[in-house]
């Protein structure tokens, strides 16, 4: 218990305003404020530098898509345009096999990239964890149910590589959203069921 309070008092503020801007956004999101995309915005941008800080450059990447994403969603919030009602729909055998090359071929090809061209000590765990999230995102936006296991994955594998850069603050906050990603999956398969019966 001692080692855990060291490591949280050598947490740097850019990690505290990364963590806790993210806990809010998650927050607000789930109360469905249009306040959590500015706060998400102010998170990403947090978490960019921290990964920039921490030669974790696949995330610090992932994180410059979430900021468009975050201007996106705020906009379109606040424009209270309404989307056609796309149902959720399953990942077939193919999908899957396409999703499982994909994260295979990107994290080989940025773990390559930034082994080779930085100064990452962690570049083939970062290239991972950054492809499976990228193609979580992807799912997440054709509305595919299985995105959130894929996001449960990606959590789950983020938490020891935050520890390993000590990054204590965000690894607690990636635990809690293995939790939010699996709560996401059982109320979108609960949705996908009322739709086929």
């Amino acid at each position: 218990m001692e080692f855990l309070a060291e490591q949280f008092t050598h947490t740097s503020l850019l990690e505290w305003l990364a963590v806790s801007t993210g806990f809010i956004c998650i927050y607000l999101a789930a109360k469905e404020s249009v306040w959590n995309w500015p706060i998400s915005i102010i998170s990403v941008v947090a978490y960019g530098f921290l990964f920039f800080k921490e030669a974790m450059y696949g995330d610090m990447t992932l994180q410059i898509y979430f900021l468009f994403t975050g201007f996106y969603g705020w906009y379109f919030w606040l424009s209270k345009r309404t989307e056609r009602n796309k149902p959720i729909t399953l990942l077939t055998v193919k999908g899957w096999l396409i999703s499982i090359a994909s994260i295979a071929v990107l994290s080989l090809c940025l773990g390559w990239f930034m082994a080779k061209y930085t100064n990452s000590i962690v570049p083939y765990a970062d290239g991972f964890c950054t492809s499976v999230s990228f193609i979580a995102q992807l799912l997440l936006t054709r509305k595919i149910l299985q995105n959130w296991l894929l996001w449960v994955f990606a959590d789950i594998c983020y938490v020891p590589l935050f520890i390993y850069k000590h990054l204590n603050l965000s690894a607690v906050l990636y635990f809690v959203l293995i939790a939010i990603a699996y709560k996401g999956y059982l109320d979108w398969r609960k949705t996908y069921r009322e739709q086929v019966n």
